[in-house]
């Protein structure tokens, strides 16, 4: 059996955090190893603990969470981070991304979906909250980019690399094997010269490729 995912919980409101806490406790493959109820303590307890991935309010009084997830990117980052917001998205969502930032999700979202995009990220995979990457996409305008040559596989992929589903989801729906969406997504980041799956779908977007409005 594989150990489970540890976890830090930083966020200022202790029954949010406690909440939290509570209801990931209740998942065999997740472990809580510790809370924190600002950046600053949380910064120090994730370089502590040394946990798998860390969800972090962005509000917060002392050190908010975007100063907290730019400094574990630098001084741990090896560590995952997954952003925690309230119901409207913030502005803040796109210099996070553009740091690499893995995961970003609204506090309305289901347990089960939070523990699915838990997984993702800790298994190399971007997980933005849909109304997230509405608001990145909104944003964008295409622009012209030298050409970027991608097959018609390849292209569906990345469409559905904008979504939240998991490779193993973009997989069955393809009725191929994860380990061929892998490598076309591998392919599909290095062709479009980006490090994560995020900032290849935002990118995507910019040059013209996909179009992910309604």
């Amino acid at each position: 059996m594989p150990d489970p995912i540890r976890l830090l919980i930083v966020d200022d409101h202790a029954v949010v955090r406690k909440g939290l806490a509570m209801v990931l406790r209740l998942e065999s493959g997740l472990e809580v190893v510790g809370e924190a109820e600002n950046g600053r303590v949380g910064l120090e307890a994730a370089k502590n603990l040394q946990p798998d991935i860390v969800l972090v309010d962005l509000v917060m009084p002392e050190m908010d969470g975007q100063e907290m997830a730019l400094a574990l990117r630098k001084s741990n980052p090896q560590i995952k981070i997954m952003m925690l917001t309230g119901t409207e998205v913030d502005d803040r969502v796109f210099d996070l991304i553009a740091a690499g930032i893995e995961g970003y999700v609204l506090k309305n979202i289901e347990p089960a979906e939070l523990v699915h995009g838990i997984h993702a990220v800790v298994h190399g995979e971007a997980y933005l909250h849909p109304d997230v990457m509405k608001k990145v996409v909104g944003r964008l305008q295409p622009q012209q980019t030298a050409p970027v040559s991608l097959t018609p596989r390849e292209l569906e992929i990345l469409e559905y690399m904008s979504t939240p589903n998991t490779y193993k989801q973009i997989a069955n729906k393809l009725s191929i094997g994860e380990e061929t969406v892998r490598s076309h997504a591998k392919n599909i980041l290095e062709k479009l010269k980006q490090p994560n799956r995020a900032q290849a779908v935002l990118a995507a977007v910019k040059m013209g490729l996909i179009d992910l409005g309604d």
